[in-house]
């Protein structure tokens, strides 16, 4: 709970220098934000203990376990498989695709019934998750075959940049948004035990140069994803 603590200080020392000094308020309803940040404290806590003591043993070791099965069609299947399951249920990009429906809605881009927006969303986050998923997928056959990270991150930034001067304006920030969402509490963890995990497992390859980028592709794909989803629909 310390560490807890420690990580959280800056965060409060911004608000209350902002608070009493800049704004010159006390602040409203002491004891809920006491009792509010006691739960951050909390969950911050119990968070970063389940991370340590759950999901990253159990992703290095599954990457572990496939690496020596030698088998790369289940390698690719679970790898997919992760990066689609994080990504579905991944609570910020739920949220911003419910958002990004009432708003398609609400500008006549859709239907203004619960239906529509309801598809709209699915439809979103299905898509998203796609990307995810094929993103990690490349994120591991680059760690198996050596690729350097950079030329494959700067092609498809280069494919993103000539994306956006096509694509539909209204979808372009959910896109971008979207890239950011997914690398979030549960993907994260899970993508980034399976990268350090398999570049242990394979002969050659460093941990700390292989093992990590995973994530950028996580980050990246979702852009191209959504832009093409809205050139469709």
């Amino acid at each position: 709970m310390a560490g807890s603590l420690r990580d959280l200080a800056p965060i409060v020392l911004v608000i209350l220098f902002f608070q009493f000094f800049v704004l010159k308020q006390p602040l409203p309803d002491v004891g809920q934000v006491l009792l509010g940040m006691l739960f951050v404290v909390l969950g911050l806590t119990f968070f970063i203990h389940g991370l340590e003591q759950g999901l990253f043993p159990i992703g290095e070791t599954m990457a572990h376990s496939l690496a020596r099965k030698g088998s790369l069609f289940w390698l690719v299947v679970f790898a997919f498989a992760l990066g689609f399951g994080t990504t579905i249920a991944e609570p910020a990009l739920i949220a911003v695709s419910a958002e990004a429906a009432t708003v398609a809605a609400n500008g006549n881009m859709i239907e203004a019934t619960d239906a529509a927006r309801e598809a709209y969303a699915t439809g979103l986050r299905i898509t998203v998750a796609l990307s995810v998923g094929l993103a990690i997928v490349i994120g591991v056959v680059r760690i198996l075959k050596g690729w350097p990270i950079q030329w494959i991150i700067i092609a498809g930034y280069i494919l993103v940049v000539i994306m956006t001067m096509f694509a539909p304006r209204e979808i372009i920030g959910i896109a971008y948004d979207s890239g950011g969402v997914t690398t979030s509490t549960i993907t994260v963890p899970l993508v980034t035990a399976l990268g350090v995990g398999l570049a242990s497992s394979i002969k050659g390859r460093n941990p700390m140069i292989d093992g990590f980028g995973l994530i950028a592709f996580a980050s990246l794909t979702p852009m191209i994803f959504v832009m093409a989803y809205g050139m469709l629909i």
